[in-house]
């Protein structure tokens, strides 16, 4: 079933945590950001929408890189109870899709709980003072091929951000699968 997440809490702060990557490195998610913003994108390998539009977030994170946006994937679903989103799987994933960004492992799910994320993908977009201006879609595709010209949600709105510091105040939720959480003992 879709989960959608709720829309964008202006100037909520980004949280820092330091996670293992697919590359066999741990990394902090604020070190990822670029000197006008950051991207922190929760997806899973198995997702029927993240794999509809994986390449075009590959492309959104190399097009944002070149205007000082960082960008960075995490995985918080429970890999024992989905084991395609396992730790293995997540490095071929990141390699079949040639991951500009570092992939990163939420084994415990506090990320994901602390950012409050919802489903795979969920987006969340900082200006360079790590307040979030942006939660909201890729584009308008969803689990289908974008058509030719389909705009590109995140993309125009973190220009915006990196322009101005400030997101659009119309966004667009994100529609994906819910996280898959772990059963709290």
């Amino acid at each position: 079933m879709a989960a959608i997440p709720p829309l964008c809490d202006f100037g909520w702060k980004a949280v820092d945590a330091v996670l293992p990557g697919t590359d066999g490195k741990d990394h902090s998610l604020l070190a990822q950001a670029g000197e006008k913003g950051l991207v922190v994108a929760f997806i899973c390998n198995h997702c029927p929408y993240v794999k509809a539009v994986i390449q075009r977030i590959v492309r959104d994170a190399r097009d944002l890189r070149q205007l000082g946006v960082g960008f960075v994937a995490v995985n918080a679903n429970d890999a024992a109870a989905y084991p395609s989103d396992s730790f293995e799987n997540m490095q071929v994933f990141a390699r079949e899709n040639d991951f500009p960004f570092p992939y990163l492992h939420d084994v415990d799910q506090s990320v994901a709980r602390l950012y409050g994320a919802v489903c795979t993908p969920d987006f969340f977009g900082f200006n360079g003072a790590g307040e979030l201006q942006y939660r909201g879609r890729l584009d308008a595709s969803r689990k289908e091929t974008a058509a030719p010209g389909t705009r590109r949600d995140l993309y125009e709105a973190m220009i915006e951000v990196a322009r101005t510091g400030q997101g659009p105040r119309e966004q667009i939720a994100s529609v994906g699968c819910s996280i898959k959480w772990r059963e709290l003992s």
